[in-house]
Protein backbone atom coordinates (compact mmCIF):
# COMPACT_ATOMS: atom_id res chain seq x y z
CA UNK A 1 0.00 0.00 0.00
CA UNK A 2 1.37 3.47 -0.80
CA UNK A 3 2.89 5.39 2.04
CA UNK A 4 2.42 8.72 0.26
CA UNK A 5 0.59 10.20 -2.69
CA UNK A 6 1.73 11.97 -5.79
CA UNK A 7 1.05 15.72 -6.18
CA UNK A 8 -1.49 15.29 -8.93
CA UNK A 9 -3.71 13.33 -6.56
CA UNK A 10 -4.13 16.18 -4.10
CA UNK A 11 -7.51 17.52 -5.27
CA UNK A 12 -9.17 14.11 -5.48
CA UNK A 13 -7.83 13.05 -2.12
CA UNK A 14 -8.99 16.28 -0.57
CA UNK A 15 -12.51 15.49 -1.77
CA UNK A 16 -12.18 12.05 -0.25
CA UNK A 17 -11.06 13.54 3.05
CA UNK A 18 -13.89 16.10 3.12
CA UNK A 19 -16.38 13.34 2.62
CA UNK A 20 -15.08 10.86 5.16
CA UNK A 21 -13.13 12.92 7.69
CA UNK A 22 -15.53 12.73 10.62
CA UNK A 23 -17.17 9.37 9.93
CA UNK A 24 -16.37 6.55 12.35
CA UNK A 25 -18.58 3.53 11.86
CA UNK A 26 -17.68 2.13 15.26
CA UNK A 27 -19.43 5.13 16.84
CA UNK A 28 -23.13 4.64 16.01
CA UNK A 29 -24.03 7.98 17.54
CA UNK A 30 -22.43 9.73 14.61
CA UNK A 31 -25.00 8.34 12.22
CA UNK A 32 -28.05 10.48 12.91
CA UNK A 33 -30.53 12.59 10.92
CA UNK A 34 -29.05 15.85 12.15
CA UNK A 35 -25.91 15.27 10.16
CA UNK A 36 -27.01 15.70 6.55
CA UNK A 37 -23.71 14.68 4.94
CA UNK A 38 -23.58 11.47 6.94
CA UNK A 39 -27.23 10.74 6.34
CA UNK A 40 -26.63 10.94 2.61
CA UNK A 41 -24.02 8.21 2.69
CA UNK A 42 -25.49 5.01 1.33
CA UNK A 43 -24.78 1.55 2.76
CA UNK A 44 -22.27 0.74 0.02
CA UNK A 45 -20.22 3.86 0.77
CA UNK A 46 -20.19 3.11 4.49
CA UNK A 47 -18.98 -0.40 3.80
CA UNK A 48 -16.19 0.92 1.56
CA UNK A 49 -15.06 3.35 4.24
CA UNK A 50 -15.18 0.66 6.91
CA UNK A 51 -13.14 -1.69 4.73
CA UNK A 52 -10.59 1.03 3.91
CA UNK A 53 -10.16 2.05 7.53
CA UNK A 54 -9.72 -1.54 8.72
CA UNK A 55 -7.23 -2.25 5.96
CA UNK A 56 -5.22 0.89 6.71
CA UNK A 57 -5.16 0.04 10.42
CA UNK A 58 -4.16 -3.60 9.84
CA UNK A 59 -1.37 -2.73 7.41
CA UNK A 60 -0.01 -0.08 9.75
CA UNK A 61 0.10 -2.56 12.64
CA UNK A 62 1.72 -5.19 10.40
CA UNK A 63 4.66 -2.90 9.66
CA UNK A 64 5.44 -2.91 13.39
CA UNK A 65 5.75 -6.68 13.69
CA UNK A 66 8.90 -8.30 15.04
CA UNK A 67 9.62 -12.02 15.57
CA UNK A 68 9.18 -12.95 19.22
CA UNK A 69 12.08 -14.62 21.07
CA UNK A 70 12.14 -18.43 20.72
CA UNK A 71 11.35 -18.81 24.41
CA UNK A 72 8.00 -17.07 23.99
CA UNK A 73 4.89 -19.00 22.99
CA UNK A 74 3.76 -16.13 20.80
CA UNK A 75 5.04 -15.88 17.23
CA UNK A 76 5.37 -12.11 17.07
CA UNK A 77 5.74 -8.90 19.03
CA UNK A 78 5.39 -5.30 17.89
CA UNK A 79 7.66 -2.27 18.20
CA UNK A 80 6.50 1.28 17.69
CA UNK A 81 7.68 4.67 18.95
CA UNK A 82 10.60 2.93 20.70
CA UNK A 83 8.13 0.85 22.74
CA UNK A 84 7.81 -2.94 22.73
CA UNK A 85 4.33 -4.52 22.72
CA UNK A 86 3.90 -8.20 23.48
CA UNK A 87 0.16 -8.54 22.89
CA UNK A 88 -2.13 -7.44 20.09
CA UNK A 89 -4.51 -5.46 22.29
CA UNK A 90 -1.79 -3.12 23.52
CA UNK A 91 -0.38 -2.38 20.06
CA UNK A 92 -3.90 -1.76 18.74
CA UNK A 93 -4.62 0.65 21.59
CA UNK A 94 -1.31 2.45 20.99
CA UNK A 95 -1.91 2.83 17.24
CA UNK A 96 -5.49 3.99 17.74
CA UNK A 97 -4.50 6.69 20.25
CA UNK A 98 -1.09 7.79 18.96
CA UNK A 99 -1.27 7.33 15.19
CA UNK A 100 -4.79 8.41 14.29
CA UNK A 101 -3.51 10.93 11.76
CA UNK A 102 -1.48 8.31 9.89
CA UNK A 103 -4.43 5.91 9.82
CA UNK A 104 -6.61 8.78 8.60
CA UNK A 105 -4.28 9.54 5.69
CA UNK A 106 -3.85 5.89 4.74
CA UNK A 107 -7.62 5.36 4.84
CA UNK A 108 -8.09 8.23 2.38
CA UNK A 109 -5.42 6.69 0.16
CA UNK A 110 -7.12 3.29 0.19
CA UNK A 111 -10.44 4.93 -0.63
CA UNK A 112 -8.82 6.71 -3.54
CA UNK A 113 -7.54 3.40 -4.87
CA UNK A 114 -10.96 1.81 -4.51
CA UNK A 115 -12.60 4.74 -6.28
CA UNK A 116 -10.16 4.63 -9.20
CA UNK A 117 -10.53 0.86 -9.50
CA UNK A 118 -14.30 1.04 -9.45
CA UNK A 119 -14.62 3.87 -11.95
CA UNK A 120 -12.10 2.35 -14.34
CA UNK A 121 -13.71 -1.08 -14.29
CA UNK A 122 -17.09 0.42 -15.21
CA UNK A 123 -15.66 1.85 -18.42
CA UNK A 124 -13.98 -1.35 -19.55
CA UNK A 125 -15.79 -3.65 -21.91
CA UNK A 126 -16.49 -7.13 -20.64
CA UNK A 127 -14.15 -8.59 -23.24
CA UNK A 128 -11.23 -6.46 -22.03
CA UNK A 129 -9.18 -8.60 -19.68
CA UNK A 130 -6.79 -5.86 -18.59
CA UNK A 131 -6.52 -5.22 -14.86
CA UNK A 132 -7.48 -1.55 -14.18
CA UNK A 133 -5.78 -1.57 -10.82
CA UNK A 134 -2.53 -2.68 -12.46
CA UNK A 135 -2.82 0.09 -15.03
CA UNK A 136 -3.47 2.59 -12.26
CA UNK A 137 -0.41 1.30 -10.44
CA UNK A 138 2.00 1.77 -13.31
CA UNK A 139 0.56 4.80 -15.07
CA UNK A 140 -1.10 6.97 -12.43
CA UNK A 141 1.23 6.55 -9.47
CA UNK A 142 4.70 7.81 -8.86
CA UNK A 143 7.23 5.13 -7.89
CA UNK A 144 7.58 6.73 -4.46
CA UNK A 145 3.90 6.08 -3.77
CA UNK A 146 4.57 2.34 -3.67
CA UNK A 147 7.35 2.32 -1.10
CA UNK A 148 6.71 1.15 2.47
CA UNK A 149 6.62 3.64 5.34
CA UNK A 150 9.84 3.21 7.32
CA UNK A 151 9.60 6.40 9.37
CA UNK A 152 8.84 4.39 12.50
CA UNK A 153 12.11 2.46 12.23
CA UNK A 154 15.52 3.75 13.15
CA UNK A 155 18.40 3.43 10.67
CA UNK A 156 20.01 0.91 13.02
CA UNK A 157 16.96 -1.33 12.80
CA UNK A 158 16.94 -1.30 9.01
CA UNK A 159 20.67 -1.94 8.84
CA UNK A 160 20.86 -4.54 11.62
CA UNK A 161 23.01 -7.43 10.38
CA UNK A 162 23.56 -5.49 7.16
CA UNK A 163 27.29 -6.10 6.93
CA UNK A 164 28.07 -9.01 9.26
CA UNK A 165 26.07 -11.78 7.63
CA UNK A 166 23.45 -11.84 10.38
CA UNK A 167 20.76 -10.58 8.05
CA UNK A 168 18.89 -12.49 5.36
CA UNK A 169 19.00 -13.27 1.66
CA UNK A 170 15.78 -13.67 -0.33
CA UNK A 171 15.53 -15.80 -3.46
CA UNK A 172 12.33 -15.67 -5.51
CA UNK A 173 10.86 -15.47 -8.98
CA UNK A 174 7.45 -14.85 -10.46
CA UNK A 175 6.41 -15.66 -14.00
CA UNK A 176 3.57 -13.38 -15.07
CA UNK A 177 2.94 -11.03 -17.98
CA UNK A 178 4.20 -7.49 -17.28
CA UNK A 179 3.19 -4.69 -19.61
CA UNK A 180 5.64 -2.08 -18.34
CA UNK A 181 8.92 -3.71 -17.20
CA UNK A 182 10.70 -0.33 -17.24
CA UNK A 183 8.34 1.01 -14.57
CA UNK A 184 8.88 -2.16 -12.52
CA UNK A 185 12.64 -1.66 -12.88
CA UNK A 186 12.44 1.91 -11.58
CA UNK A 187 10.17 0.81 -8.72
CA UNK A 188 12.37 -2.13 -7.73
CA UNK A 189 15.47 0.07 -7.77
CA UNK A 190 13.78 2.63 -5.52
CA UNK A 191 12.35 -0.08 -3.26
CA UNK A 192 15.69 -1.83 -2.73
CA UNK A 193 17.50 1.45 -2.11
CA UNK A 194 14.73 2.51 0.26
CA UNK A 195 15.26 -0.68 2.31
CA UNK A 196 19.08 -0.73 1.93
CA UNK A 197 18.99 -4.01 0.02
CA UNK A 198 21.69 -5.21 -2.35
CA UNK A 199 21.55 -8.00 -4.90
CA UNK A 200 20.27 -8.68 -8.40
CA UNK A 201 16.78 -8.26 -9.85
CA UNK A 202 15.99 -9.20 -13.45
CA UNK A 203 12.75 -7.96 -15.01
CA UNK A 204 11.19 -8.87 -18.34
CA UNK A 205 7.78 -8.94 -19.94
CA UNK A 206 7.56 -12.55 -18.70
CA UNK A 207 8.06 -11.71 -15.00
CA UNK A 208 10.62 -10.96 -12.31
CA UNK A 209 13.55 -12.85 -10.79
CA UNK A 210 15.28 -11.54 -7.68
CA UNK A 211 17.96 -12.34 -5.13
CA UNK A 212 18.35 -9.57 -2.55
CA UNK A 213 20.05 -9.31 0.82
CA UNK A 214 19.73 -7.03 3.81
CA UNK A 215 18.51 -6.94 7.40
CA UNK A 216 15.71 -9.28 8.43
CA UNK A 217 13.45 -6.29 8.90
CA UNK A 218 14.23 -5.01 5.40
CA UNK A 219 13.64 -8.36 3.73
CA UNK A 220 10.37 -8.79 5.64
CA UNK A 221 9.16 -5.40 4.45
CA UNK A 222 10.24 -6.26 0.90
CA UNK A 223 8.20 -9.48 0.95
CA UNK A 224 5.16 -7.65 2.30
CA UNK A 225 5.37 -5.04 -0.46
CA UNK A 226 5.71 -7.72 -3.16
CA UNK A 227 2.77 -9.72 -1.80
CA UNK A 228 0.55 -6.63 -1.66
CA UNK A 229 1.53 -5.27 -5.09
CA UNK A 230 -1.40 -5.64 -7.51
CA UNK A 231 0.95 -6.84 -10.23
CA UNK A 232 2.14 -9.88 -8.27
CA UNK A 233 -0.29 -10.60 -5.45
CA UNK A 234 -2.34 -13.03 -7.56
CA UNK A 235 0.77 -15.03 -8.46
CA UNK A 236 3.11 -14.84 -5.46
CA UNK A 237 2.65 -16.30 -1.99
CA UNK A 238 4.90 -16.18 1.05
CA UNK A 239 6.17 -19.70 0.39
CA UNK A 240 7.62 -18.56 -2.95
CA UNK A 241 10.34 -16.62 -1.09
CA UNK A 242 13.30 -18.79 -0.10
CA UNK A 243 15.35 -17.39 2.77
CA UNK A 244 18.86 -18.08 3.98
CA UNK A 245 21.30 -16.52 6.41
CA UNK A 246 23.30 -13.66 4.91
CA UNK A 247 22.69 -10.00 4.27
CA UNK A 248 23.63 -7.08 2.06
CA UNK A 249 27.27 -8.11 2.46
CA UNK A 250 26.61 -11.11 0.20
CA UNK A 251 26.42 -8.83 -2.85
CA UNK A 252 28.88 -6.13 -3.93
CA UNK A 253 26.10 -3.84 -5.14
CA UNK A 254 22.49 -3.54 -6.27
CA UNK A 255 21.81 -4.36 -9.91
CA UNK A 256 18.30 -4.03 -11.33
CA UNK A 257 17.67 -4.26 -15.05
CA UNK A 258 15.24 -5.08 -17.85
CA UNK A 259 16.11 -8.12 -19.96
CA UNK A 260 14.55 -10.31 -22.63
CA UNK A 261 14.34 -13.22 -20.16
CA UNK A 262 14.28 -13.36 -16.36
CA UNK A 263 16.70 -16.30 -16.54
CA UNK A 264 18.96 -16.40 -19.61
CA UNK A 265 18.17 -19.53 -21.63
CA UNK A 266 18.94 -17.83 -24.93
CA UNK A 267 15.52 -18.48 -26.50
CA UNK A 268 12.81 -15.89 -26.87
CA UNK A 269 9.89 -16.32 -24.42
CA UNK A 270 7.60 -16.02 -27.44
CA UNK A 271 9.05 -19.31 -28.74
CA UNK A 272 9.30 -21.24 -25.47
CA UNK A 273 6.85 -19.91 -22.91
CA UNK A 274 6.78 -20.36 -19.16
CA UNK A 275 3.08 -21.15 -19.59
CA UNK A 276 3.81 -24.71 -20.77
CA UNK A 277 6.16 -26.14 -18.12
CA UNK A 278 6.49 -29.65 -16.74
CA UNK A 279 4.35 -31.02 -13.94
CA UNK A 280 5.25 -29.41 -10.61
CA UNK A 281 6.04 -31.80 -7.76
CA UNK A 282 6.21 -30.67 -4.15
CA UNK A 283 9.40 -31.56 -2.22
CA UNK A 284 7.53 -34.47 -0.63
CA UNK A 285 6.28 -35.78 -3.98
CA UNK A 286 9.70 -35.34 -5.57
CA UNK A 287 11.33 -37.17 -2.65
CA UNK A 288 9.04 -40.17 -3.18
CA UNK A 289 9.80 -40.23 -6.91
CA UNK A 290 13.56 -40.18 -6.29
CA UNK A 291 13.20 -42.87 -3.63
CA UNK A 292 11.28 -45.04 -6.08
CA UNK A 293 13.89 -44.44 -8.77
CA UNK A 294 16.84 -45.29 -6.53
CA UNK A 295 15.18 -48.43 -5.17
CA UNK A 296 14.78 -50.05 -8.58
CA UNK A 297 16.69 -53.32 -8.80
CA UNK A 298 17.58 -52.99 -12.48
CA UNK A 299 18.23 -49.32 -13.12
CA UNK A 300 19.61 -49.97 -16.62
CA UNK A 301 16.03 -50.68 -17.64
CA UNK A 302 14.58 -47.69 -15.81
CA UNK A 303 12.30 -45.35 -17.71
CA UNK A 304 13.27 -42.45 -15.42
CA UNK A 305 16.07 -39.86 -15.66
CA UNK A 306 16.85 -37.58 -12.74
CA UNK A 307 18.12 -34.46 -14.53
CA UNK A 308 20.12 -31.66 -12.94
CA UNK A 309 19.72 -28.63 -15.20
CA UNK A 310 22.30 -26.46 -13.42
CA UNK A 311 25.86 -25.69 -14.47
CA UNK A 312 28.72 -28.14 -13.92
CA UNK A 313 30.34 -26.13 -11.11
CA UNK A 314 27.03 -26.16 -9.22
CA UNK A 315 26.40 -29.90 -9.43
CA UNK A 316 30.07 -30.57 -8.72
CA UNK A 317 29.73 -29.64 -5.03
CA UNK A 318 26.20 -30.98 -4.48
CA UNK A 319 23.63 -33.09 -6.34
CA UNK A 320 20.92 -35.68 -6.01
CA UNK A 321 22.04 -39.27 -5.87
CA UNK A 322 21.71 -41.02 -9.21
CA UNK A 323 21.36 -37.81 -11.22
CA UNK A 324 22.51 -36.96 -14.70
CA UNK A 325 24.43 -33.68 -14.32
CA UNK A 326 25.27 -32.16 -17.73
CA UNK A 327 28.78 -30.79 -18.09
CA UNK A 328 27.59 -27.37 -19.25
CA UNK A 329 28.96 -23.98 -18.21
CA UNK A 330 25.84 -21.83 -18.73
CA UNK A 331 22.11 -22.42 -18.65
CA UNK A 332 21.94 -20.90 -22.14
CA UNK A 333 23.77 -24.07 -23.28
CA UNK A 334 21.00 -26.30 -21.89
CA UNK A 335 18.83 -26.23 -25.07
CA UNK A 336 21.86 -27.26 -27.15
CA UNK A 337 22.58 -30.05 -24.67
CA UNK A 338 19.00 -31.33 -25.00
CA UNK A 339 19.21 -31.18 -28.81
CA UNK A 340 22.53 -33.02 -28.80
CA UNK A 341 21.19 -35.78 -26.56
CA UNK A 342 17.57 -36.01 -27.68
CA UNK A 343 17.70 -39.78 -28.07
CA UNK A 344 18.63 -40.05 -24.41
CA UNK A 345 15.25 -38.65 -23.32
CA UNK A 346 13.10 -40.65 -25.73
CA UNK A 347 10.14 -42.28 -23.92
CA UNK A 348 11.62 -41.34 -20.53
CA UNK A 349 10.05 -39.89 -17.41
CA UNK A 350 12.29 -36.92 -16.62
CA UNK A 351 12.56 -35.54 -13.08
CA UNK A 352 14.17 -32.09 -13.36
CA UNK A 353 15.55 -29.87 -10.62
CA UNK A 354 17.57 -26.70 -10.15
CA UNK A 355 18.44 -24.29 -7.31
CA UNK A 356 15.13 -22.49 -6.79
CA UNK A 357 12.92 -23.79 -9.58
CA UNK A 358 13.18 -20.97 -12.11
CA UNK A 359 15.42 -22.70 -14.64
CA UNK A 360 13.12 -25.73 -14.65
CA UNK A 361 10.12 -23.60 -15.67
CA UNK A 362 11.31 -22.92 -19.19
CA UNK A 363 13.86 -25.75 -19.26
CA UNK A 364 11.04 -28.26 -18.82
CA UNK A 365 8.95 -26.35 -21.38
CA UNK A 366 11.79 -26.73 -23.90
CA UNK A 367 12.16 -30.44 -23.21
CA UNK A 368 8.40 -30.95 -23.49
CA UNK A 369 8.31 -29.05 -26.78
CA UNK A 370 10.66 -31.65 -28.29
CA UNK A 371 7.89 -34.22 -27.94
CA UNK A 372 10.13 -37.17 -27.08
CA UNK A 373 9.64 -37.58 -23.33
CA UNK A 374 6.96 -39.72 -21.77
CA UNK A 375 6.52 -37.18 -18.95
CA UNK A 376 8.43 -34.18 -17.62
CA UNK A 377 8.32 -33.26 -13.93
CA UNK A 378 10.04 -30.48 -12.02
CA UNK A 379 10.82 -29.86 -8.36
CA UNK A 380 8.69 -26.98 -7.13
CA UNK A 381 10.79 -24.51 -5.17
CA UNK A 382 13.96 -26.24 -6.31
CA UNK A 383 16.69 -27.78 -4.18
CA UNK A 384 16.34 -24.92 -1.69
CA UNK A 385 12.81 -25.91 -0.70
CA UNK A 386 13.66 -29.62 -0.82
CA UNK A 387 16.53 -29.19 1.64
CA UNK A 388 14.34 -27.18 3.99
CA UNK A 389 12.09 -30.23 4.24
CA UNK A 390 14.65 -33.03 3.72
CA UNK A 391 18.10 -31.82 4.87
CA UNK A 392 19.27 -35.45 5.12
CA UNK A 393 17.39 -36.65 2.05
CA UNK A 394 18.72 -37.74 -1.32
CA UNK A 395 20.51 -34.48 -2.08
CA UNK A 396 24.13 -34.76 -0.97
CA UNK A 397 26.65 -31.95 -0.58
CA UNK A 398 26.31 -28.19 -0.66
CA UNK A 399 23.89 -25.97 -2.57
CA UNK A 400 25.67 -23.50 -4.85
CA UNK A 401 24.39 -19.92 -4.80
CA UNK A 402 25.31 -16.99 -7.04
CA UNK A 403 26.64 -14.56 -4.47
CA UNK A 404 29.66 -13.99 -2.24
CA UNK A 405 28.81 -17.05 -0.11
CA UNK A 406 29.12 -19.46 -3.07
CA UNK A 407 27.34 -22.28 -1.22
CA UNK A 408 24.81 -23.12 1.49
CA UNK A 409 25.23 -26.12 3.74
CA UNK A 410 22.25 -28.24 4.84
CA UNK A 411 24.13 -31.49 5.55
CA UNK A 412 27.67 -32.62 6.30
CA UNK A 413 28.25 -34.55 3.05
CA UNK A 414 31.21 -33.59 0.86
CA UNK A 415 30.91 -34.92 -2.69
CA UNK A 416 33.68 -32.93 -4.38
CA UNK A 417 37.44 -32.79 -4.01
CA UNK A 418 40.46 -30.57 -4.20
CA UNK A 419 41.49 -29.98 -7.81
CA UNK A 420 45.14 -30.58 -6.92
CA UNK A 421 45.43 -33.40 -4.41
CA UNK A 422 42.01 -35.05 -4.57
CA UNK A 423 41.24 -34.57 -0.87
CA UNK A 424 37.56 -34.06 0.01
CA UNK A 425 36.86 -30.35 -0.38
CA UNK A 426 33.86 -28.25 -1.45
CA UNK A 427 34.64 -24.60 -0.70
CA UNK A 428 35.07 -22.54 -3.83
CA UNK A 429 37.41 -19.62 -4.28
CA UNK A 430 37.98 -17.42 -7.31
CA UNK A 431 41.01 -18.20 -9.43
CA UNK A 432 43.95 -16.16 -8.14
CA UNK A 433 44.68 -14.73 -11.61
CA UNK A 434 42.86 -11.36 -11.74
CA UNK A 435 41.67 -11.71 -15.34
CA UNK A 436 40.06 -15.10 -14.69
CA UNK A 437 36.66 -15.41 -13.01
CA UNK A 438 36.59 -19.21 -12.81
CA UNK A 439 35.93 -20.96 -9.51
CA UNK A 440 38.48 -23.37 -8.14
CA UNK A 441 38.42 -26.03 -5.43
CA UNK A 442 41.74 -26.00 -3.65
CA UNK A 443 42.17 -27.25 -0.10
CA UNK A 444 44.13 -25.32 2.58
CA UNK A 445 47.19 -27.56 2.19
CA UNK A 446 47.40 -26.92 -1.55
CA UNK A 447 46.69 -23.23 -1.10
CA UNK A 448 49.65 -23.13 1.28
CA UNK A 449 51.84 -24.47 -1.53
CA UNK A 450 50.70 -21.69 -3.84
CA UNK A 451 48.20 -23.72 -5.87
CA UNK A 452 45.41 -21.16 -6.15
CA UNK A 453 44.64 -20.97 -9.87
CA UNK A 454 42.09 -22.97 -11.83
CA UNK A 455 44.44 -24.26 -14.54
CA UNK A 456 48.02 -24.24 -15.80
CA UNK A 457 47.40 -21.24 -18.07
CA UNK A 458 46.16 -19.15 -15.16
CA UNK A 459 48.88 -20.44 -12.85
CA UNK A 460 51.52 -19.35 -15.39
CA UNK A 461 49.86 -15.97 -15.75
CA UNK A 462 49.88 -15.47 -12.01
CA UNK A 463 53.57 -16.35 -11.81
CA UNK A 464 54.49 -13.95 -14.61
CA UNK A 465 52.45 -11.17 -13.04
CA UNK A 466 54.20 -11.71 -9.72
CA UNK A 467 57.60 -11.61 -11.44
CA UNK A 468 56.78 -8.63 -13.65
CA UNK A 469 54.04 -6.52 -12.06
CA UNK A 470 54.25 -3.96 -14.86
CA UNK A 471 53.03 -6.55 -17.38
CA UNK A 472 49.48 -6.66 -16.10
CA UNK A 473 47.65 -6.84 -19.43
CA UNK A 474 46.74 -10.40 -20.33
CA UNK A 475 44.09 -11.68 -22.66
CA UNK A 476 41.24 -13.24 -20.75
CA UNK A 477 41.48 -16.96 -21.40
CA UNK A 478 41.24 -20.10 -19.35
CA UNK A 479 42.27 -23.63 -20.24
CA UNK A 480 39.34 -24.99 -18.22
CA UNK A 481 36.86 -23.00 -20.31
CA UNK A 482 38.61 -23.48 -23.65
CA UNK A 483 38.58 -27.29 -23.35
CA UNK A 484 34.99 -27.58 -22.18
CA UNK A 485 32.44 -28.50 -24.84
CA UNK A 486 29.44 -26.22 -25.15
CA UNK A 487 27.02 -29.15 -25.32
CA UNK A 488 28.67 -32.53 -24.60
CA UNK A 489 27.03 -35.62 -26.07
CA UNK A 490 26.35 -38.43 -23.66
CA UNK A 491 26.94 -42.10 -24.51
CA UNK A 492 24.91 -44.62 -22.55
CA UNK A 493 27.02 -47.59 -21.51
CA UNK A 494 25.15 -50.50 -20.01
CA UNK A 495 26.24 -52.92 -17.32
CA UNK A 496 28.89 -50.90 -15.52
CA UNK A 497 27.23 -50.65 -12.10
CA UNK A 498 28.24 -52.68 -9.06
CA UNK A 499 25.74 -55.28 -7.93
CA UNK A 500 25.35 -53.81 -4.46
CA UNK A 501 25.11 -50.25 -3.14
CA UNK A 502 28.32 -48.46 -2.26
CA UNK A 503 30.60 -45.78 -3.65
CA UNK A 504 32.18 -46.43 -7.00
CA UNK A 505 35.04 -44.65 -8.71
CA UNK A 506 35.02 -43.31 -12.23
CA UNK A 507 38.34 -42.23 -13.71
CA UNK A 508 38.26 -38.79 -15.24
CA UNK A 509 41.05 -37.34 -17.36
CA UNK A 510 42.40 -34.59 -15.13
CA UNK A 511 43.72 -32.57 -18.04
CA UNK A 512 40.36 -32.63 -19.82
CA UNK A 513 38.27 -31.86 -16.75
CA UNK A 514 38.29 -28.71 -14.65
CA UNK A 515 41.02 -30.38 -12.61
CA UNK A 516 43.41 -29.70 -15.49
CA UNK A 517 45.58 -27.49 -13.31
CA UNK A 518 47.48 -30.34 -11.71
CA UNK A 519 48.18 -32.17 -15.00
CA UNK A 520 48.47 -35.38 -13.00
CA UNK A 521 47.60 -38.40 -15.06
CA UNK A 522 44.25 -39.32 -13.52
CA UNK A 523 42.05 -38.26 -10.61
CA UNK A 524 39.52 -40.53 -8.85
CA UNK A 525 36.10 -38.95 -8.46
CA UNK A 526 33.56 -40.54 -6.10
CA UNK A 527 30.15 -40.90 -7.71
CA UNK A 528 27.04 -42.25 -5.91
CA UNK A 529 26.44 -45.93 -6.65
CA UNK A 530 22.72 -45.40 -7.16
CA UNK A 531 23.37 -43.78 -10.50
CA UNK A 532 21.60 -45.87 -13.13
CA UNK A 533 23.91 -45.25 -16.10
CA UNK A 534 27.51 -44.40 -16.86
CA UNK A 535 27.96 -41.26 -18.92
CA UNK A 536 31.01 -40.34 -20.99
CA UNK A 537 31.63 -37.31 -23.19
CA UNK A 538 32.05 -37.62 -26.96
CA UNK A 539 33.44 -35.08 -29.34
CA UNK A 540 30.75 -33.73 -31.73
CA UNK A 541 30.63 -35.59 -35.03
Amino acid sequence: MPSSTSPDQGDDLEACVLRFSDLDLKDTSLINPSSSIKAELDVSTKKKYSFAKKKAFALFVKTKELPAPPSEYKEKWWKCCQQLFTDQTSIHRHVATQHADEIYRETASVLKQLTVTSSTSKTLKSADKRNPFKEDLTHNHEVSAWLPDISCFSPDELLSGHSNGEGEVLLYYCYCDLEDPDWICAWQTALCQHLHLTGKVRIATEGINGTVGGSKLATRLYVEVMLSCPLFKDYLCKDDFKTSKGGACCFPELRVGVFAEIVPMGISPSRISYKKPGIHLSPGEFHKEVEKFLSQANQEESDTILLDCRNFYESKIGRFQGCLAPDIRKFSYFPSYVDENLELFKEKRVLMYCTGGIRCERGSAYLKAKGVCKEVFQLKGGIHKYLEEFPDGFYKGKLFVFDERYALSFNSDIVSECSYCGAPWDQYKLCSTPQCRQLVLTCPACQGQGFTACCVTCQDKGSRQAASPAQSSFKEECECTARRLRAPRELLQQGRLPASPGPRTVSIDAEYSCNCVSRRSRVGLAVPAARSHSWVHLQPQ
